[in-house]
Parts: C-alpha cells; structure tokens; sequence
C-alpha cells in the first residue's frame, strides 16, 4: 500500500524496533583478523601506513592469534614476508615457507582456530607481481628492471598459465600446513579450477576456496603493499587486477569462479 497508509518510518522510531528489524549485524563472529608474518624472533613492527597494525615474527603471531580466538573471532588470514624473494615465488610453496611455519605453530597452540591462507605469488617476487613475468623482445633482464626501477609495464608479460602451476602448488603447500581455507588473490584466469584440481589430486578435497573474485586495481592497496612488502618493482597490476569501473565485468568474474569451483567469494576493496 501507498503511502499514508505505508509508512516505513514506523520502524525506525526507538532503537528496539529499529534493532528487531536490523538486516545485517556485525559481531566477532563475523570478521576474519588479518596477520602479516615475517622471519626473525619476538619482532613486532608496526606498519607506517597503518598505525595499530603490525608485521610479526612466528612468535609474536601466535600470540595474537591467541588473544584474537580469546576475543571471539574465529579465523585469521595470514599474509608472508619471506626471508628471500626470487622469480618463482619459492617462499610461497616451500614446505618451510614462512606462512607454513606459522600455521602449524599456531595449529599447536589454537587447535581451533581457521586459518586462511593468502594465495599470491606478489610478497614472494623479486619483481613484486602477482605471476610469473617474461620480457618482452627487446627489454632489459628482469633483475636491471627491479634494481632500476622505472621499466614501462608493456615491455613486461604476466604469464598467466605458467604462474597457474606456481599458485597450485603454493595452495597445496598451504593446506598440508593445516590451512583450512585456501584464499586466491592474484586475479589470474582459471586459478581456482587450476587450485581445486591440485587440492583433489592431493586428496585435500574437504580444504575449501575462498576467491578474491574480483579484485580491483584500486588505490586503497597502498597501505598493505607496504605492510606485505609486495609493492611492484616496475610498471602497474592494470593488466590482470580488475578495472574499479567494471560492475558487469566483476559479476562475470564471480560466476567463472564459482563454476570453477569457488566455495566463497570475495570483492577485495569492498
């Protein structure tokens, strides 16, 4: 019925109607509290960017995840800052890589604690993208490229099929750790079908995926480029990050990865 006889605004009058008929409610339970992991002992390091938030050593991280399980929120997502960085992101799949060493430190402590494991390849490149990176003809080696940089994006290739094989097996990796949820954020295409075939050939077939479905080249990575170290070296993410502007292009992106697989999905800025 038309208003006068419709009057949305008789809900809204106190707080107990306004709580009663409330769609979205956030509590602990809700959230998923972000660590940033990175080697030594007892360092704690405060990111400039992002006052309040911190790269940890092992230790340190079990220690917040502990206090973050007391506090009623259930699931951490670990990002990694490797000792080393290389050109196939073996910090990211190495069975001592720093997130692994991390989650089955906190596993020993917060047995019941989620852990989602970050799936790039980004903090773990010596060049600081998300795939693996081919010249093209003509272009300086990419090792003069990360030490000057400056290189225009387009004498540089993401290779999107060969980085599939390096975020299949950093998933596995992952989640014989103890991940319980593996969380792709490259923005690669066919990554979770690539990931969720490499999960069920190594009988991980319960571990679920978490797609960053559409994740946008957008300004507000700054700060966490800084916290994860995952800055690129030369040139942008423009070519495999999402455009901000694309709605339809997002809601294409999402449906590929559900019918690849995905479990969840995220919009990462939301």
């Amino acid at each position: 019925m038309p208003f006068p006889v419709t009057r949305l605004r008789r809900l809204r009058r106190n707080e107990p109607l306004r709580s009663m008929v409330r769609e979205t409610r956030l509590t602990p339970e809700a959230f998923v509290y972000p660590i940033f992991v990175c080697p030594g002992q007892g360092v704690r390091k405060e990111v400039r960017s992002m006052p309040g938030v911190f790269n940890l050593s092992v230790d340190e991280a079990v220690k917040e995840a502990r206090e973050t399980y007391s506090l009623g929120v259930p699931a951490v997502i670990l990002f990694g800052l490797p000792e080393k960085k290389d050109e196939v992101a073996t910090g990211a799949w190495a069975d001592d890589g720093i997130v692994q060493q991390t989650t089955r430190a906190i596993k020993r402590e917060v047995p019941n604690l989620i852990i989602l494991g970050d799936v790039c390849l980004c903090e773990y490149m010596s060049h600081g993208h998300c795939g693996v990176v081919r010249p093209a003809s003509g272009a300086q080696s990419l090792g003069a490229a990360v030490a000057a940089p400056g290189a225009a994006v387009t004498d540089y290739e993401i290779v999107n099929d060969a980085t599939l094989e390096l975020l299949a097996r950093t998933s596995v990796s992952l989640a014989r750790a103890g991940v319980d949820i593996i969380a792709p954020s490259d923005m690669m295409d066919g990554r979770v079908a690539a990931i969720r075939k490499a999960l069920d050939e190594a009988r991980l077939t319960n571990t679920p995926i978490l797609s960053y479905a559409a994740k946008f080249a957008s300004g507000f990575y700054g700060p966490f480029r800084e916290a994860a170290d995952s800055a690129p070296q030369f040139g942008d993410r423009r070519s495999y990050q999402m455009d901000p502007a694309n709605l339809r292009e997002a809601m294409r992106e999402i449906e590929l990865d559900i019918e690849e697989g995905a479990d969840m999905i995220m919009i990462k800025p939301a």
